[in-house]
């Protein structure tokens, strides 16, 4: 018996022996970026998996032994289901008599700027009925430091069960980052932080018989607050490389120019590039779980603050550049006709959760433009009283736009056809300059 486990409860014990014996039944409860790749890891590791999700036609695909999201491949899902490795289920009852349960479901800010944690407190609620002695609890859903204590612990320990000793509660942030071939949910440091140190340690077993690499930490607070530093420091340095896009429009200065020089140097300078906005699951939302958090100990974020308000302001920016690229050739932005290429809220994914290419769609479509939209990994896009479909014929589109505006900069586009078909580009990602276009009729964020 190690050290670390030598002051460990019986039930940690028999647990940990579960984990590294390969005989535990493991719970996943949200099928979606996070959660499904997960399963999937624990699977191939041993691990007999059981997936939960409230959308069952993505249970259906999974139990048919296909996936519907790109970095889980058909050919990881099927094997797994014929082993009876892993299983999808919309019942929570599936998770009958399971070792462990780990919490991916989503979190959101509501419109009042609050957090959203109902998915949270559902799916701890949920799982209540299944808690028993000898069980770990992980929640990987991003939220402010505290949630796992404050939110999850209590529901878990209304079953009368003791946390630490009956019962193992940890958070381990997510990291997932869509599209992504080198850094995949296997080889990504794993933070584990737990409730108790028994927790820590329990958890921390648990995910090293997956995971290449675990990285244990203190509490539960400390890796909820692991996370939002990831985040917030993508958030606040992508905010200000967008001041400095707004910078240097005013002084008459190639952005995209200054930040490769400034690349240039190999120490002390860390490569980020504006754009039209913020999007995807984490960067827009997680800072500003911890702005909220801070304000009831009376501490105003203001680095987050700002950050989010200049990358917020973008969509409209882009709108102001374009309108006025348009005015410079004698065009009205009201009835010209406006493609948007790429509307995904990162290169090569379908991904569109809080994609700036939203705001710019309903921007224009309010200032009465004709709107259409490109991007082969988003065949349809709905949002806010809107619908849209990718147009087929990319060219064919671009010959008759009045100005073809770049979003999203998808590997799979021809962008020096693009841009000898264009009449106008308003490029917000540089796309045609690391393509080697340099043209008048290019207009560059």
């Amino acid at each position: 018996m190690s050290k670390n486990t030598a002051n460990l409860s019986s039930a940690a014990r028999v647990l940990i022996d579960r984990f590294l014996n390969r005989e535990a039944r493991v719970g996943v409860v949200g099928l979606g970026y996070v959660g499904l790749p997960l399963a999937i890891v624990l699977a191939e590791a041993g691990f007999r998996v059981i997936g939960i999700d409230s959308d069952p036609d993505k249970v259906e695909i999974l139990n048919q032994g296909q996936s519907y999201i790109k970095d889980v491949q058909h050919h990881q899902v099927e094997p797994l289901i014929t082993q009876k490795k892993f299983e999808a289920s919309v019942s929570y009852q599936a998770l009958e008599g399971v070792d462990a349960v780990i919490i991916c479901v989503p979190t959101a800010l509501r419109k009042t700027g609050d957090p959203d944690l109902s998915f949270i407190i559902s799916a701890a609620k949920a799982v209540r009925p299944v808690i028993h002695a000898g069980m770990l609890v992980i929640l990987e859903s991003t939220s402010y430091p505290g949630t796992t204590r404050e939110m999850v612990q209590p529901e878990l320990e209304a079953s009368g069960l003791q946390v630490g000793e009956d019962l193992f509660l940890a958070f381990s942030p997510e990291r997932v980052d869509p599209g992504r071939k080198d850094w995949t949910t296997f080889n990504t440091p794993k933070v584990i932080g737990g409730i108790t140190p028994a927790c820590t340690e329990v958890a921390a077993t648990f995910y090293n018989q997956a995971i290449e690499s675990v990285v244990r930490v203190s509490s539960t607070e400390v890796a909820e607050m692991t996370k939002l530093l990831e985040n917030t420091f993508r958030a606040v340095n992508i905010g200000l490389v967008n001041e400095v896009a707004l910078m240097c429009d005013r002084l008459g200065i190639d952005v995209w120019e200054v930040i490769e020089a400034a690349a240039s140097k190999p120490f002390g300078f860390m490569k980020f590039t504006p754009g039209p906005g913020l999007g995807g699951h984490c960067i827009p939302i997680d800072p500003l779980y911890l702005s909220w958090k801070l304000k009831s100990v009376k501490y105003n974020a203001r680095f987050i603050e700002l950050a989010s308000e200049i990358n917020t302001s973008m969509p409209r920016y882009v709108v102001e550049r374009v309108q006025d690229a348009l005015n410079d050739r004698k065009k009205p932005l009201k009835g010209s006709q406006l493609l948007i290429l790429g509307v995904a809220y990162k290169p090569n994914v379908s991904d569109t959760r809080e994609s700036p290419a939203l705001d710019v769609i309903g921007l224009l479509l309010e200032k009465k433009a004709q709107v259409e939209y490109y991007d082969p990994h988003v065949p349809s896009l709905e949002h806010e009283g809107w619908s849209l479909k990718s147009i087929p014929d990319l060219i064919g589109a671009v010959e008759q736009a009045d100005c073809v505006v770049v979003i999203t900069d998808h590997d799979s586009v021809d962008y020096p056809a693009v841009a000898e078909a264009a009449d106008l580009i308003f490029d917000t990602r540089n796309a045609m300059g690391e393509a080697g276009i340099e043209d008048p009729k290019v207009v560059k964020l």
